[in-house]
């Protein structure tokens, strides 16, 4: 196979850039406004990119909001794989995977809030669309967790039941916090007290610890 030349690996590294930065405004944009009220010209003016260069990259707007889960669910993924390769004892890895889920969200606050956007959307056929694209991610990713509960389970450190039923409610608690974390909802609950992180992991020990 013949090595790019070097012309050639600058032009790519431009063009990864580019797509970056319209992803990134469409995440803010799409955020903002949810899907239906969001423009490609707005997307494109905040990336300082007409749309035709827009275009250029993304087949239209249905493609571009379903890349964003992409790029984000594979970020997600490698970060969630990374840590469970880390090797520590059960109870104190799935408090550390709990740690590392809320904190991504919270760095991509955008995707946070666009994420929780799109789950209380109707959105038609790209609601399918998006369903295949974390279809695979989803399905590891619950494949993981129920991995990290039976080890807990065999070595008596976390709760007996189902490992399975045990990997949704762990996602179902964690969804749950960042439904109304102030960093992933800015603001959108006024008058709440937001939960401190270690009140909320603490709940995740008493939840699953044996």
């Amino acid at each position: 196979m013949t090595k790019p030349s070097l012309r050639d690996e600058r032009r790519q590294q431009r063009q990864q850039l580019s797509r970056s930065q319209i992803l990134d405004a469409a995440e803010d944009v799409f955020a903002r406004k949810g899907f239906h009220d969001a423009a490609i010209k707005e997307i494109g003016a905040q990336a300082e990119f007409s749309v035709g260069a827009v275009y250029s990259f993304f087949e239209n707007k249905d493609d571009l909001f379903v890349q964003i889960f992409l790029r984000r669910g594979g970020e997600f993924m490698s970060g969630m794989r990374t840590l469970l390769a880390e090797g520590r004892a059960p109870a104190e890895q799935l408090r550390r995977l709990a740690e590392f889920q809320i904190e991504f969200f919270r760095t991509h606050a955008n995707f946070g809030r666009l994420f929780l956007r799109a789950s209380g959307a109707t959105l038609g056929d790209l609601e399918s669309k998006i369903d295949r694209a974390v279809g695979d991610n989803y399905t590891e990713a619950m494949n993981l967790q129920a991995k990290l509960i039976r080890e807990g389970q065999d070595r008596g450190r976390l709760r007996d039941g189902d490992p399975e039923v045990l990997a949704r409610l762990f996602s179902g608690l964690v969804s749950a916090y960042q439904a109304t974390d102030p960093v992933v909802t800015a603001g959108a609950n006024p008058g709440t007290e937001p939960m401190p992180v270690a009140a909320f992991l603490d709940i995740v020990d008493a939840t699953f610890r044996a």
